[in-house]
């Protein structure tokens, strides 16, 4: 007789309901139910009826911790949701200056881009994240990268009103 316990099967609904409870560990940060899940094989590239992975919830929502776990497991940054963005346009466009860093730090690539051409430095230029633009430049962010509409980031930033970062990308400019 086998010390091992049998998996226990779920019903759809009830495997919808635990999908949705993983999906709001990972938009809570809950760094330690996340070890425990992808330790007993929760795929790291699960993703919800949006196209939101794991990590798109836990950077969005700014977890560090859960976003480390998460890139230790295999978690791909480059994945897009639905709506073509990416974890670390999502960050700039919400100002988690220690998310881009994160994420830079865990090896994503600087201009990688969402469906749409868009970098994280075209976001935070958007949005007049100015510690971003900075940090994103220092890190060798191509400012002439263009977007699928032949759009730079100083363009996008003029193009929202962004004052500080027109004025930041300007200097660079000039």
């Amino acid at each position: 007789m086998s010390n091992q316990r049998s998996p226990m099967s779920m019903n759809d609904d009830e495997a919808a309901a635990f999908a949705e409870e993983v999906f709001d560990r990972s938009r809570q940060g809950d760094a330690d139910m996340l070890v425990r899940l992808l330790e007993k094989g929760l795929p790291a590239n699960l993703r919800n009826h949006k196209g939101d992975t794991l990590l798109m919830l836990a950077s969005y929502h700014g977890h560090v911790d859960a976003v480390k776990v998460l890139l230790q497991h295999g978690a791909d940054p480059q994945i897009a949701n639905d709506n073509g963005q990416l974890p670390m346009a999502g960050a700039a466009f919400k100002g988690d200056l220690a998310m881009v860093q994160l994420l830079v730090e865990q090896g994503v690539a600087i201009d990688s881009a969402s469906a749409d051409g868009r970098t994280a430095l075209m976001m935070a230029a958007m949005f007049n994240r100015t510690a971003i633009v900075e940090y994103l430049l220092s890190k060798g962010a191509d400012v002439q990268r263009l977007d699928a509409k032949g759009i730079t980031a100083l363009g996008a930033a003029q193009a929202m009103g962004a004052t500080d970062t027109s004025a930041q990308l300007q200097a660079l400019a000039g």
